[in-house]
């Protein structure tokens, strides 16, 4: 493992009042950072009690680490994960996204974790079959995701990238925005994904757990979401319409709402 990066970029957002409800720290997925919670998940969360925070895991985002992201596993950006949470006033539930799912499982198989939330999550059988079915279905889309810099970015890359990653419905001054926060991603921990290295169970009892995906996901389909609900023996929620970056849609509620929901049944603690 590398050493722990000391440098993470927090985004936050505070109640009003006192908070009333736990904390929320959530997680991104691949290729991007902790922005993409910003617009709609961090101050919806905020307004309901919950102190809510997103980091940008190690060489992702305004976090420092870039010079050897190239050599950071999963197990590397669980510790990133892991060092944010202990700086929280009590343990937070764990929202992660596709790649951060992955990351939060991780977590759930070593370490004691209060609730988690695997949004798009990467299947038991890793990213092979994904990307197959990539490949199968968009081989050029496949290639400028392996070659991905984020210094050049041309309109022929992101009309390739675009559908599957956001429906037509987005909001365009959002998908603006959220180019700018595009990011490479370490090969090593495509390679953990590959290898189904994030797909031990816990060595303890499970945490409560939430499992989400859209209907309208072309990277983590329904049947994706299913499998990963049956390896943790839970049911699967799957929401109507939404693209794979589900927190950015403009049906985000839906899922917003799906996570409240599932946080408001957990037992009263710290």
């Amino acid at each position: 493992m590398l050493p722990l990066e000391p440098h993470l970029e927090l985004r936050s957002r505070s109640p009003a009042g006192t908070a009333t409800r736990p904390p929320l720290l959530f997680v991104h997925g691949g290729y991007c950072d902790a922005w993409c919670w910003e617009p709609h998940f961090l101050p919806w969360f905020a307004r309901r009690g919950h102190a809510s925070f997103a980091l940008s895991l190690r060489g992702h985002g305004e976090s420092a680490g870039r010079d050897l992201m190239w050599l950071a596993g999963l197990d590397d950006y669980a510790a990133d994960v892991e060092r944010v949470a202990a700086q929280l006033p009590s343990p937070p539930v764990l929202v992660g996204h596709s790649m951060g799912a992955a990351i939060v499982e991780r977590l759930m198989a070593t370490r004691p974790v209060r609730a988690a939330a695997l949004l798009a999550p990467i299947p038991p059988m890793g990213l092979v079959p994904v990307a197959s079915r990539l490949a199968a279905e968009r081989p050029d889309a496949l290639l400028h995701l392996a070659m991905l810099d984020p210094m050049r970015l041309s309109k022929q890359v992101l009309a390739a990238l675009e559908p599957f990653y956001f429906s037509d419905r987005v909001d365009r001054a959002l998908l603006r925005e959220a180019v700018h926060h595009i990011n490479g991603e370490s090969p090593r921990a495509l390679l953990d994904m590959s290898l189904r290295l994030h797909w031990s169970l816990p060595e303890r009892r499970s945490p409560p757990l939430l499992v989400l995906g859209a209907r309208g996901d072309r990277i983590c389909r329904v049947e994706d979401v299913e499998a990963t609900a049956r390896h943790h023996g839970v049911a699967a929620t799957v929401v109507d319409g939404l693209a794979h970056m589900l927190m950015l849609e403009p049906e985000w509620k839906s899922v917003a709402q799906s996570i409240a929901d599932f946080v408001d049944d957990l037992p009263r603690r710290g």
